[in-house]
C-alpha cells in the first residue's frame, strides 16, 4: 500500500468516527453557522473595516496573502483532485452542497487559519479566540461531510504558511 492509500484509509476511518458521534446532529447544525463565518465576503468586509480604521499594512498583508493562498489552494485542488466524502464513500451524503468539486485542501480552513494568523499578529490578545474559531471552522467542514480530516489539516498549514510568508515580507 502506498502512502496516499494509507492516508486515505486513516482519513476514512477518522471521518467515519466523526460521523458516528452521538451529538453529530447538533455539531452539524452549529457547523453550518461556524462554516458561514469563514465565507469570503466576510473577509472582504473585515478588510474594509481595517482599512478605514488605519490598519493599512495589515489590510495589504491580508489582500496579498489571501491572493497567494487562493492561488496555491487552486493549484492543490486541481492537482490532487481528491474526491469529497460524498463522492468517495458509498451511502454517504454531505449535509451541505460544497462550493466546488474537490476536497483537498479545505479552502474554508485555509482561509480561517490565514485570518487567525494575520489578526493575531496585530491583536495578540485575541490569539485564543481566533485560533479556537479557525479550529472550529476546520472541524465544521468535517462534520458537514464535505472534507476529510487531512483536508483540513493541510488547509490550516496552507493558510498559516501564507500568512507567515506575507507578514515576513511586508511587516
Amino acid at each position: 500500500m502506498n502512502i496516499l492509500q494509507n492516508i486515505h484509509a486513516f482519513d476514512v476511518q477518522t471521518f467515519s468516527w466523526c460521523m458516528a458521534r452521538k451529538h453529530r446532529a447538533k455539531l452539524t447544525s452549529m457547523g453550518r453557522a461556524v462554516s458561514f463565518t469563514a465565507d469570503g465576503p466576510l473577509y472582504a468586509a473585515l478588510a474594509m473595516v481595517l482599512w478605514f480604521t488605519g490598519y493599512h499594512t495589515l489590510m495589504l498583508i491580508m489582500l496579498l496573502g489571501f491572493t497567494l493562498e487562493r492561488i496555491l489552494y487552486l493549484i492543490l485542488k486541481r492537482g490532487f483532485k481528491r474526491n469529497r466524502p460524498a463522492d468517495a464513500l458509498d451511502n454517504f451524503n454531505s449535509f451541505i452542497i460544497p462550493s466546488d468539486q474537490f476536497s483537498f485542501p479545505s479552502g474554508h480552513t485555509s482561509g480561517a487559519f490565514f485570518m487567525a494568523y494575520c489578526l493575531s499578529e496585530w491583536f495578540p490578545g485575541l490569539n485564543m479566540v481566533l485560533y479556537f474559531w479557525a479550529m472550529n471552522v476546520g472541524l465544521s467542514r468535517i462534520f458537514l461531510g464535505v472534507h476529510f480530516p487531512t483536508d483540513t489539516v493541510i488547509g490550516a498549514l496552507l493558510g498559516s504558511a501564507c500568512a507567515a510568508t506575507m507578514i515576513g515580507v511586508l511587516a
